[in-house]
Formats: structure tokens, sequence, C-alpha cells
């Protein structure tokens, strides 16, 4: 018998029918609880700051408040108690995903996405690990952090924070900032899954950071991933 809590999750989507789809097939995981719904951007912060799900799947087009919007109130730096938001939405757009991560979103998928996958996509977030469409390439990351890039021949506080890693968490700093997954980053350091997934929690702990998205924007807006001379400045 499983003991672990099931996803807690809210559905906002302005489309009754599409709604209803998402609910069906999120309901029909045993491992996730839909516990709320909205249909408009206000209410979908409503009902997620009061309910406080783990996951708040949420739509971009969503009359009232859209859903960006809707984002930044509840993943955003200003929120006072920052929630996991997946953003679905039909549209592959560059900017939309700008805005998301921007707004703190912790990952993006597209609504064309199999059932599963959007199923494996609330799971993914829950675990705090960051999520794009396959069809929306890692090099977006990138370039969203480019605009972000401060001065390189300034002093950066958040530069100075990553001293605070231990050598091995910073190269697991850098790996899941090439966007390696907790296996891929076990292969290549030749440890168990489960070693990198310690050292990825302590790794966003000693940062503040709530997730992989953070920390691969992180590491854009500190310039430590700037290309394959990656390395540690002490």
């Amino acid at each position: 018998m499983n003991d672990t809590p099931a996803i807690r999750v809210v559905v906002c989507e302005d489309q009754a029918v599409v709604r209803a789809g998402f609910v069906t097939i999120l309901s029909a995981q045993a491992d996730i609880d839909v516990v709320g719904e909205a249909a408009d951007g206000r209410s979908a912060v409503a009902v997620a700051q009061r309910l406080e799900p783990d996951v708040v799947v949420m739509d971009v087009r969503m009359p009232l408040l859209d859903g960006i919007e809707a984002t930044r109130r509840l993943a955003g730096p200003g929120a006072r108690a920052p929630l996991t938001v997946l953003v679905v939405t039909t549209f592959n757009v560059d900017e939309y995903v700008y805005e998301a991560l921007r707004a703190g979103a912790s990952g993006f998928l597209l609504k064309d996405a199999r059932p599963s996958e959007l199923a494996d996509a609330v799971r993914h977030v829950a675990r705090g690990e960051a999520l794009l469409a396959p069809s929306v390439t890692r090099s977006l990351v990138g370039r969203f952090a480019e605009r972000v890039r401060p001065d390189p021949g300034a002093r950066s506080p958040e530069r100075e924070r990553l001293g605070a890693l231990t050598t091995r968490e910073y190269e697991v700093f850098l790996l899941v900032g090439q966007g390696l997954s907790n296996a891929e980053i076990a292969a290549r350091l030749v440890v168990s899954p489960e070693t990198v997934k310690t050292y990825v929690s302590r790794m966003l702990t000693k940062l503040d950071l709530r997730d992989r998205v953070q920390a691969v924007i992180l590491g854009y807006r500190t310039g430590v991933l700037d290309g394959p001379g990656d390395r540690r400045t002490e």
C-alpha cells in the first residue's frame, strides 16, 4: 500500500469542455487529486490561494485576468506563499514561454500533449523538476535568460551565493542548468539517481530556489552558463 499523499491539483481553464477533460484525465490517476477548478484568471488566483494545492494547471488565455498574470500572482516574487504552476496552452509561442517563466511557472506544456504526458507533467513539477514541452527546446530558457543577464563586469550578489555550494553541488547545479535529468546527471557523475536527488535538493535549498527552472535562469543570469567553458569562480 502506498502511503504517499496524492498530488493536490487545481485546474484553471476557461473552456468548460477542455477543463472537464483535464479534470477527468487527472482524476483518473491514483496519485493525483483534483481539489478545485476555475474558469477565469481572478477565480484561479482566489481558488489556488484558498486551497494551496501542490500544482496549479494554468491556461494562458483566460477572461478577467490572463494566465500569465495569474501565474505571477501565485508563483512570482511577490507571492506571499509561492505555488507551483504548470502552464498549459494551445500556443507554442516563444513569448508565452518567456513570460510564463518570468512569471514564475515551473513547467510549460502544449494542449495537444497526450493524456499521459499531462499527468506526468503534473508529477514532474510537483517533485520540483522543471518541465518544458518536448517541442519547446531547452534553448528557449537560455534565450529568455539573456534578457535579464547582468553586466558581466558588475559584482553580482546572486553569483556570490553560488559560493555556498560544495564542489559537487556546484557540478550538479551546472548540469541542471544544461537541462539534464537526474538520471542523466547520475550517469555523468557515476553516482546513483537518489544521490543526485539529494544534491539537487541541497543545492536548491542553499540557493533559495523553488525548482530547476529557477536554477537554469540563475545560471544564465550569473553568467556561469555562458558555454562550454563554464567553471566555478572562487
